[in-house]
């Protein structure tokens, strides 16, 4: 049966503590692993945190962070004709383009820009269309509608 006064820690678990300063024939006398001068050598020495024995602190070294992250930003994906020409669906909006991996799942509003041409009929649903953009699909037979 196995009775509290029983239990030791693990093999290897524990160690001796280091005897400093009981004579030079240990190994740690004499200055008791401390050094010969300086301010670890003596008692009571304690530093602040962050303190690199007098040269200039890594955190004082670093420059400054500017500016900030705007938690209410809004993402958007943005689209060229060209790549929507690309696409073999009838109707397209941020949703379809999401399931293709086409734009970031974060993504909340959809924007259309007027790079390449489009030469298919598309119905793209978007929150913005750059006015060439808007033209070209509809030059194409397609339709444009806001959302």
């Amino acid at each position: 049966m196995l009775k509290l006064e029983d239990i030791r820690p693990a093999e290897g678990a524990t160690h001796t503590k280091k005897r400093k300063g009981r004579g030079i024939a240990s190994g740690h006398g004499k200055t008791s692993c401390r050094g010969n001068n300086g301010e670890g050598q003596r008692s009571g020495n304690s530093h602040k945190r962050g303190f690199e024995g007098g040269q200039m602190p890594s955190y004082r070294q670093m420059p400054k962070l500017k500016g900030f992250k705007n938690k209410f930003r809004e993402v958007s994906a943005e689209i060229n004709v060209a790549r929507l020409a690309q696409l073999d669906a009838e109707v397209i909006d941020l949703a379809y383009l999401q399931t293709l991996g086409r734009a970031h799942s974060s993504a909340v509003a959809l924007r259309i820009l007027g790079n390449g041409e489009i030469l298919k009929a598309v119905t793209v649903k978007a929150s913005y269309f750059s006015p060439s953009a808007k033209e070209k699909i509809e030059k194409a037979g397609g339709k444009v509608e806001l959302v």
